[in-house]
């Protein structure tokens, strides 16, 4: 009995030990060594093997390489790509709707839906309007004696092409001494700049007239300096430059303080008029004006003026001073 006993317990034993192993060999049948030929990472990586990895063709774990997929296998009959838009060229659809169906018949006077006896479409620079200025309008004090001195200008125009009237000179006991007056046609050349075309005519009080071809330019240099470059070729051969600069130093919103140069050269002696040749004349000054609006404006101001080589000659025969200061007072109009 006792040996009975021991042969059903090895047996036992034998038969739990065969299903045992039967079930590990089947979870571990996914783990197979890899066919002959192909590649596979070892388990373990030593430090050498690792300085030799390029580190330009390393891929990391579990990185994908597309390349070496097998794509005969799939099927792309399946994919539906007609509704893809692949560069061809097509015309519009029969029932495509009109593009001025739902305009409510607003067009630019053209097509069955166009407003007739109705202007282009206006744009803002297409506008005519004007200006008037007065720059100068003041009262002038000199060891000579009082005048009054006047410097205006007007223009009617669009933003590119103006007519501008010009008007400069002195009242001395109730006539005219010194006067120019130019009318010009401005066209816009750059943002900043305008050229100018014309005519300027000189008239005076005992004085022969001057009638000039006048040509030049004037705008805003950099940092806001209006400038103003004229040229004049007049009869008999006469020619003419004048160059006149001024800049607005805003002290406030109110007070204003406005430096101004002029220069005139001359091409040619006049003698009746006691102009020489070269530079002529020049005046250089300083006015501060407040401005109760942008439109009116009171100032005071003081002026040099000077002449040179010929023309200071004619002055000093005729008993001129060569050069003055005058103090003047005046009103700056807008409108």
């Amino acid at each position: 009995m006792t040996l009975t006993r021991y042969s059903t317990q090895i047996l036992l034993l034998a038969l739990a030990s065969a299903s045992m192993n039967a079930a590990l060999a089947q979870s571990h049948e996914g783990h197979a060594a890899p066919a002959a030929g192909s590649t596979s990472q070892p388990a373990v990586t030593t430090m050498d093997s690792m300085d030799s990895m390029d580190g330009a063709t390393a891929k990391t774990a579990g990185s994908v390489d597309h390349g070496a997929m097998n794509h005969a296998g799939m099927n792309h009959g399946g994919m539906d790509m007609g509704g893809m838009d692949m560069g061809s060229s097509s015309t519009a659809p029969a029932d495509a709707r009109d593009p001025h169906g739902y305009s409510n018949g607003y067009t630019l006077n053209t097509g069955p839906y166009a407003q007739k006896d109705t202007s282009a479409l206006m744009m803002s620079d297409m506008h005519s309007f004007g200006s008037f200025l007065v720059d100068r309008l003041e009262r002038v004090h000199t060891r000579n004696g009082n005048s009054v001195a006047y410097d205006t200008q007007g223009w009617v125009g669009n933003s590119y092409d103006k007519f501008y009237v010009k008007a400069e000179g002195d009242i001395e006991q109730g006539r005219v001494g010194d006067s120019r007056t130019e009318l010009l046609w401005s066209h816009a050349i750059t943002p900043y700049w305008d050229s100018q075309l014309g005519l300027r005519v000189d008239v005076g009080s005992n004085r022969p007239g001057r009638n000039w071809l006048a040509f030049g330019v004037h705008g805003l240099a950099p940092y806001w300096f209006e400038v103003e470059a004229t040229g004049y070729v007049g009869e008999q051969g006469r020619t003419a430059l004048r160059l006149a600069a001024e800049y607005e130093v805003l002290l406030n919103q109110r007070w204003v303080l406005q430096p101004r140069i002029e220069a005139n050269l001359y091409g040619k002696e006049d003698p009746e008029l006691g102009i020489g040749r070269g530079l002529s004349s020049a005046a250089f000054g300083v006015r501060l004006r407040y401005e109760l609006s942008r439109q009116f404006a009171p100032y005071v101001g003081i002026e040099r003026t000077q002449s040179f080589g010929r023309t200071a000659s004619f002055v000093r025969g005729a008993g001129g001073y060569v050069g003055e200061t005058r103090l003047v007072a005046g009103v700056r109009i807008l409108f």
